[in-house]
């Protein structure tokens, strides 16, 4: 048997599994690896101070000669976000169709990384061969133009990659998703089917996004005041059927919010937006125009504190406030976690004035996800010998899973993957055999990777209890030269806990007294017995646990200190 014959094909996702978000899964046979996606995710609740999370990529940089590239399904930052950060540690060619690449492209000129990136346009129907991968690109839908699946043919058999996607008849632009060749596809064979499962808990169909497009103008006929449209800027379809809209009824449009800025320019230098002459007009006109005459096309449909829309509703934006009569759509679903958020942007804007009109008052959101029927189509269609669920929180993927066993696949060829696991492939097997080193490596502000548990565990404490600092002045024989300072900061206020604080001191003083002049009488061994003592006597009095800083101020005999006695 040759060497080649006994390799398997590995797959090991390092993200969007038991998640949404930060997609990334690597392909590995032999000596070559090619990584599909990736994406970031945002941070959750407990992660304070944290901007993104982008995926652990360790295992790659261990293997960084094996890796041919990088391949890219579309445009959305849980696909692309992390590769600015990434390409700084795994600089390999980038392929992706031309508004992907044109969208990456903007984000490696926000790092000044552009000329050392090596990205390469594919199209629709192209293969490419990468080492003993040969990769078809296909044409899907999504929320978002030039979106592909991937049928990646490998020395064991073929795996069909789906990306993100929906079965959508009627799109804004372009084809219908390329059911036939994925229906050849499936005649041929596939080993095994990766399947969005975003959706899975919705039964039927995801509706076509021109339905939204029909609301907008039942929206725009009836509206005399100026409209706020709120949208992710990566959905552009969305956008253009917005700008239709506002063309239909002799409206101008401005955007407002960076990546939208970003987003609609580069569509539209490639052509994925058509914008009859003169309809876009800087933000700063809006004010000479009559109110029935705007259209503004924000972001912020996910109530991001920072975001536009956020600073619109809370009268701190510098170029639109609201006036009475203006209607706001919030043209997206929240994200889940993200209500809250959502909501008091739109209590802002109700405090405001403005009307609001969001999904659950009208059809001015539609899934660039397919729902049950659709995603049982795709199984149905590549008649897969094994499946793995992907793009999901665990709930989805089990739900995925539960979904093609209704199909008649058997549930020993159905593997719901973790971050990390490995499963191997051959042309007649398929089993689960270790694991990688995966996570999520968090990024704050230019910090990659340089806050972990402690730090998150520090921030929490800080946010909910405070801290308190107590400095104590000593000699090299541990005797206290002065009094202690105490100082507070989220705990209690110094001025109203007068006693509380007294007796912080005293605890204190008692612990370097007793220490002092002993042989084990360390400065550590002090400050860790400050930090016990005063522990357990603040949960006592408060039930609280703030953090306790002792700091001890080592001075030389003779020296003046301005500390308070």
């Amino acid at each position: 048997m040759t060497a080649k014959r006994k390799n398997k094909l590995k797959i090991i996702p390092l993200g969007g599994m038991e998640e949404i978000g930060k997609n990334m899964t690597v392909f590995e046979y032999g000596e070559n690896i090619i990584v599909v996606d990736c994406g970031l995710a945002f941070p959750e609740d407990e992660m304070l101070g944290i901007d993104l999370v982008i995926p652990d990529v360790n295992y790659l940089e261990k293997n960084i000669d094996k890796v041919h590239a990088i391949l890219v399904t579309h445009g959305h930052e849980d696909h692309i976000g992390a590769i600015p950060y990434v390409l700084k540690r795994i600089n390999v060619p980038i392929y992706g169709t031309e508004l992907t690449i044109g969208l990456i492209e903007n984000k490696l000129a926000e790092h000044e990384m552009t000329e050392s990136a090596d990205l390469r346009i594919i199209k629709a129907g192209q293969t490419i061969q990468l080492g003993p991968f040969s990769v078809e690109f296909i044409h899907t839908n999504h929320s978002i133009a030039d979106s592909v699946a991937m049928a990646i043919n490998t020395p064991v058999g073929m795996v069909f990659y789906t990306g993100d996607f929906k079965i959508d008849q009627t799109p804004i632009e372009g084809e219908p998703i390329d059911l036939a060749r994925i229906a050849e596809l499936g005649k041929k064979g596939v080993l095994l089917l990766i399947s969005d499962s975003t959706n899975v808990e919705r039964p039927g169909y995801t509706m076509s996004e021109r339905t939204v497009g029909d609301t907008f103008d039942n929206i725009f006929r009836g509206t005399k005041g100026r409209i706020i449209v709120a949208s992710f800027a990566s959905n552009i379809h969305r956008v253009q059927q917005i700008i239709n809209s506002a063309v239909k009824y002799n409206r101008k449009v401005a955007l407002v919010g960076r990546s939208m800025l970003n987003v609609v320019n580069t569509a539209k230098k490639l052509g994925y937006l058509t914008i009859p002459e003169d309809t876009m007009i800087d933000i700063d006109r809006i004010k000479n125009l009559n109110p029935e005459q705007v259209v503004i096309i924000t972001t912020g449909s996910q109530g991001e504190p920072m975001s536009a829309l956020a600073r619109i509703a809370a009268s701190t934006h510098k170029k639109v406030m609201i006036t009475e009569g203006d209607l706001v759509i919030i043209s997206a679903n929240p994200i889940p976690g993200n209500e809250k958020l959502v909501y008091k942007v739109i209590d802002d804007l109700f405090k405001q004035g403005a009307d609001v009109i969001y999904d659950s008052l009208s059809e001015t959101h539609v899934s660039g996800h397919g729902k049950q029927e659709e995603l049982k189509l795709m199984i149905s269609l590549t008649k897969p010998k094994y499946f793995m669920p992907g793009h999901g929180e665990y709930r989805m993927l089990k739900k995925h899973a539960k979904l093609a066993m209704s199909l008649g696949m058997d549930e020993k060829n159905i593997f719901i993957m973790q971050n990390g696991k490995v499963l191997e492939l051959t042309a007649k097997t398929a089993n689960l055999n270790g694991s990688v080193q995966s996570g999520g490596i968090l990024v704050d502000g230019l910090g990659v990777g340089d806050v972990g548990d402690v730090v998150l565990r520090d921030r929490k404490i800080l946010s909910e209890d405070g801290l308190m600092m107590v400095i104590a002045p000593m000699d090299k024989k541990g005797n206290l030269l002065a009094g202690i300072e105490v100082m507070s900061r989220g705990f209690v206020y110094m001025k109203e806990s007068e006693e509380l604080i007294e007796e912080v001191r005293s605890i204190a003083k008692d612990v370097i007294l007793k220490n002092a002049g002993k042989k084990n009488g360390s400065f550590t061994t002090i400050k860790n017995s400050i930090k016990d003592e005063l522990s357990n006597f603040l949960y006592r009095r408060t039930m609280r646990k703030p953090m306790i800083i002792p700091v001890i101020v080592e001075i030389e005999p003779g020296e003046r200190t301005f500390l308070s006695s």
